[in-house]
């Protein structure tokens, strides 16, 4: 008897902190991917609720409407930090999409299997070293202790009133432009150099007006673009570095800001 009351104290909480994990791994990055099956990610989802379930305190709660209102608060919770993580990730693809244009791939986009959007060329070319980098740095499990955490920067029993507040628009608009920024660093040698053909293709182009540019032009931009790739890839993966410390500080300071802290 005993041990039902336990499980009826905690079975409430449970159901809270599962729909807030099962929202975040909807949209993570790498465990949202279709490609995983759903009972992988329930089976995930339930585990570490189980586990993040077993570390808190009994809260005495009692499933009425207001507690209807908590399981849709945690499922907003849950959907907004992991899409934010993905998002911010996902400057890679902004990167390889203004490497696309300045090469002239800008139409050739490709079907991601993974999302089932088309995508730029380079951008998913340069998306798979980010994604093996990422397992490679253990970067995944820091999502996971984040939101295993983030019981501790908001509550579950506590409603929150962030999302439309300035300092949550701020967070997002701050978050945003720095990764804007990281996927122009992660672009800017190629398209610069780039950009240096251009102009020398187009003052040969005026120097001897029997050339045909667009014959000669794009193969030189492209075998151009894949030398400096092949060169710079050491500092895109620093880049890709630094992308990866803006996604883990910037999802705490949402949690921050969305539990009041």
């Amino acid at each position: 008897m005993e041990y039902l009351q336990h499980i009826q104290v905690y079975f409430p909480l449970f159901l809270l902190i599962f729909a807030r994990v099962s929202a975040f791994l909807i949209t993570m990055p790498i465990i949202s991917y279709r490609t995983i099956p759903n009972t992988h990610k329930i089976g995930l989802a339930f585990f570490l609720a189980v586990s993040m379930t077993t570390n808190m305190d009994a809260i005495p709660l009692n499933i009425d409407m207001v507690y209807l209102l908590l399981v849709m608060k945690e499922v907003v919770i849950g959907l907004v930090i992991g899409l934010f993580a993905y998002m911010i990730i996902s400057g890679i693809q902004i990167a390889g999409g203004l490497i696309d244009f300045q090469m002239g791939f800008a139409m050739a986009n490709v079907l991601d299997p993974q999302t089932g959007a088309q995508v730029p060329l380079m951008g998913q070319y340069l998306n798979y070293f980010t994604w093996l980098m990422l397992l490679t740095v253990d970067a995944h499990h820091l999502l996971f202790d984040g939101i295993y955490y983030s019981t501790e920067f908001m509550p579950i029993t506590q409603f929150t009133s962030a999302f439309g507040e300035e300092g949550f628009i701020l967070l997002v608009v701050k978050s945003f432009s720095a990764m804007f920024v990281i996927a122009f660093q992660m672009a800017l040698p190629i398209v610069g150099s780039v950009l240096l053909v251009d102009i020398a293709i187009g003052i040969l182009g005026r120097t001897v007006p029997q050339l045909n540019l667009f014959v000669v032009g794009y193969p030189v931009k492209i075998f151009v673009s894949f030398v400096l790739l092949i060169v710079t890839m050491s500092t895109f993966f620093i880049a890709v570095e630094k992308l990866f410390e803006l996604m883990i500080l910037s999802m705490r300071a949402m949690m921050k800001v969305i539990g009041g802290a």
